[in-house]
């Protein structure tokens, strides 16, 4: 009992240290739109296999947490805990000009506990959406005074969930995740004068503050189609939820430093803080399958749709387009049974995906597609007879957008590491 003791203990302190993990961990011009972008509930054994969440259950040996079908949490037969970080390289270019960044963060920090023989329950924190961006435009007004108009955000929306799955019969898996959104975003416009200190700097600032209860569920159908292959049918879905909105707007002025530092803004010559609004997120669909061999090899594709035409800031309708996203993945373990040979324990993944985003320039009206490879290993550890640990690299190289039409081409290199753990939490022993 005292290993057990300690386990809980490690795990409830992990949760309390975490505040929030959607802090202005991208560097996109396509972030400043909406809710910012948006972080699929998938960790990086699925990222690694271009998405696909609807039909897994057990990919492998293992047991995973697979948050973007809560169904499948009833495969869960042993305590896993699953803890990831990720970062994220980007290459903008416009016309002739080239930008590249770094950013990283804590990603995830989720658990799955089985309750019975055939139903589990998870719980975590994960990212739902980021938002991190800057563009400086440089001009001139009056033909002689230098002007440069910037735009600038920053934050994020993260997500705590609870969630609980059962199998019914020898064939079916229902489950449901209870969610609560939290976060903040910061759009800033600004007016610097770059050239001629007699003019003052100024600011137009929106800060918008979300939270509130969402609900996701999905359903799963799993059968044997022949001795060695297994075919599993996935559903997952979402609620249209409403959580509360509230939004400041401030007006300030402010000065620069001879080392190009902001100062403290001199005075505010706006203020408005409006009351609380419904913030009414889209219903989505995941459909998808996996077909098997246990232990040895996967193929599967999700095929994913979201109403995004249904999102509404209080009364206001930004006209979003719907989205549509298709994935396809594949998973190979050479030989689990392999005796001196670590590359044959070794899992290989790779994937490929598409997906049409809800963002549309607001200049050309032009919707903004993404495109994206995905590779990934699933690296086991030493373990003994009850604690079984794996390491889980992936990397997705895609693009967002397109230098046409005077857009931004944002190819990026999205890489995530995840540490597994499989252990005998909650049995009892007859010592300690």
């Amino acid at each position: 009992m005292i290993k057990l003791y300690k386990n809980i203990f490690l795990a409830v302190g992990l949760l309390a240290s975490i505040k929030t993990f959607a802090q202005s961990s991208t560097n996109s011009p396509y972030s400043q739109y909406n809710l910012g972008q948006l972080s699929e509930s998938l960790l990086p054994q699925n990222r690694s296999l271009g998405g696909i969440a609807a039909g897994l259950r057990k990919p492998g040996t293992y047991n995973n947490v697979n948050l973007a079908n809560p169904a499948s949490y009833s495969a869960v037969r042993i305590t896993t805990f699953d803890i990831g970080l990720y970062a994220n390289v980007t290459s903008l270019s416009k016309g002739g000009a080239k930008e590249n960044s770094f950013t990283g963060e804590l990603n995830h920090l989720v658990f799955a506990v089985p309750v019975t023989k055939t139903s589990a329950l998870s719980f975590g924190i994960l990212p739902y959406s980021t938002m991190g961006f800057k563009s400086r435009v440089s001009g001139k007004i009056l033909d002689t005074i230098d002007i440069d108009k910037v735009h600038n955000g920053k934050g994020g929306i993260s997500k705590a969930y609870l969630g609980y799955a059962v199998q019914i019969g020898k064939h079916f898996s229902v489950g449901a995740n209870g969610s609560y959104l939290f976060g903040k975003l910061e759009r800033n416009r600004d007016t610097e004068f770059p050239t001629d200190a007699t003019f003052i700097n100024s600011r137009n600032q929106v800060k918008q503050s979300i939270g509130g209860l969402s609900f996701d569920y999905g359903v799963q159908y799993f059968t044997n189609v022949s001795k060695k292959h297994k075919l599993t049918l996935g559903y997952a879905g979402t609620a249209g939820s409403k959580v509360n909105l509230s939004t400041t707007l401030v007006s300030a002025r402010y000065t620069i430093d001879a080392s190009g530092n902001e100062n403290i803004a001199l005075d505010s010559t706006y203020f408005s803080e409006k009351a609380s609004q419904k913030l009414k997120l889209p219903t989505t669909h995941r459909f998808g399958f996996v077909l098997e061999e246990t232990n040895k090899w996967l193929v599967g594709a999700d095929l994913t749709l979201g109403k995004w035409s249904d999102y509404r800031e209080g009364s206001t309708n930004p006209n979003l387009p719907n989205t549509i996203g298709v994935a396809v993945g594949a998973q190979i373990t050479p030989d689990i049974t392999a005796v001196g040979s670590y590359f044959k324990l070794v899992d290989y993944r790779f994937g490929v995906k598409y997906d049409k985003l809800y963002i549309n320039n607001e200049i050309n009206n032009k919707d903004i597609n993404q495109y994206a490879l995905s590779l990934g290993l699933g690296l086991p550890l030493p373990s003994n007879r009850s604690t079984f640990y794996k390491i889980n690299l992936g990397v997705e190289l895609g693009q967002r957008g397109t230098t046409e039409n005077n857009l931004v081409r944002d190819r990026f290199a999205n890489i995530y590491l995840g540490f597994t753990l499989n252990d005998r939490w909650f049995q009892r022993y007859k010592f300690d």
